[in-house]
């Protein structure tokens, strides 16, 4: 596996030999580890409780509150690890973005951006100042946990997208249209952006956290041209700007297949895939140097569970024996039976036996 910084900070120290941190850099592991994206909120009935009479950016901006949301899924599931609750939108309202979570919807932004001037005005994140909540929850779940943290930020692109778009969407249109009309600007947006993230991985790993991801959740809707000409070399800069935290990094994005190369390419030590590239392909076609993380449909979660325990069983069959951890391919849905995540965890963990036997 790639060989990782060996300079991590000393608020990480208690998780590096982790399952999580020693499966994401290739070692030995006597059980495959598994979290879930998405594993905190909409589906446990205890946030839904929490949540009533409370928006999700204030949930994630108060320590206390965005702590116990991330610990809800580790108590019940018995995960092994937990990933901070926020938004990839989150630092952009540190530094002054009028941006709204809107139920149902997603990241709803007042003033999309339209011009240079737009542009310009998406100044550096200081976490201190900007967002010294991010870096106190962090603290407060290392002080808590007996698993490792994982943070995360939102991938240059998927930033860009929310912002050009105003709010979610299936095509990206707009974003791709500046990418491709007016590229310097479009360099200079994710540039800016990818700073952004940056400085919210490093407060957020030295504070604690044992690993990262960069959640680029929309790059798939780019060809394989145009991400590495356009949005390749930014992500390539950001990675390299992490790689002296010394924390294993995971790249994620939806319907990636075409892209995996391309994203191996840019720096990551572990590549997120969704339910479309089966995990032998990844491993044939990225070799054992890259860690994987996937890769259950998450529609599986709704089925019966003879049909989920299958689905399970088969992505852990195909799974490489070391760099490797279960995951779905997105995030868990919302109207998920709250017991059924739990399930899958205990599938997981008897799975080493099973293999060995």
């Amino acid at each position: 596996m790639r060989a990782l910084a060996s300079s991590a900070p000393p608020a990480a120290a208690g998780t590096a030999q982790s399952l999580l941190v020693r499966a994401l850099r290739g070692e030995p592991v006597e059980r495959v580890p598994v979290w879930f994206m998405r594993q905190a909120g909409r589906s446990l009935p205890e946030y839904r409780e929490l949540r009533r009479g409370r928006t999700l950016m204030e949930l994630a901006r108060t320590p206390e509150l965005a702590a116990e949301v991330t610990l809800q899924p580790v108590r019940r599931h018995g995960v092994d690890a937990a990933i901070l609750f926020s938004d990839i939108v989150v630092p952009l309202a540190g530094i002054g973005v009028d941006v709204e979570i809107q139920p149902g919807v997603g990241p709803v932004v007042a003033q999309p951006v339209r011009s240079a001037a737009d542009v310009r005005r998406l100044r550096p994140l200081q976490p201190g100042e900007d967002l010294p909540e991010l870096a106190e929850t962090v603290r407060l779940l290392c002080s808590r946990l007996d698993v490792p943290l994982i943070g995360f930020a939102g991938g240059p692109f998927t930033l860009a997208s929310y912002l050009v778009e105003g709010g979610p969407s299936k095509a990206q249109t707009r974003t791709k249209a500046l990418m491709l009309s007016d590229p310097p600007l479009f360099h200079e947006l994710i540039s800016r952006l990818a700073g952004i993230a940056a400085a919210a991985l490093r407060a957020q790993v030295e504070a604690g956290a044992a690993a990262i991801q960069v959640f680029d959740s929309w790059i798939g809707s780019l060809s394989r041209e145009h991400y590495e000409r356009h949005v390749a070399p930014v992500t390539r800069r950001l990675f390299a700007e992490l790689a002296d935290l010394g924390v294993p990094r995971i790249a994620f994005g939806l319907g990636t297949g075409h892209l995996l190369e391309a994203i191996a390419a840019t720096g990551p030590d572990a590549i997120g895939l969704d339910w479309r590239t089966p995990l032998g392909e990844a491993r044939r076609r990225l070799g054992p140097a890259m860690a994987l993380q996937g890769n259950l449909d998450p529609t599986a979660l709704l089925a019966p569970w003879s049909v989920l325990e299958g689905e399970a069983s088969a992505v852990l069959w195909q799974a490489p024996q070391r760099g490797y951890v279960f995951n779905l391919g997105h995030g868990v849905p919302a109207d998920t039976p709250a017991e059924v995540p739990g399930r899958i965890v205990e599938l997981v963990h008897r799975h080493a036996r099973l293999r060995a036997a």
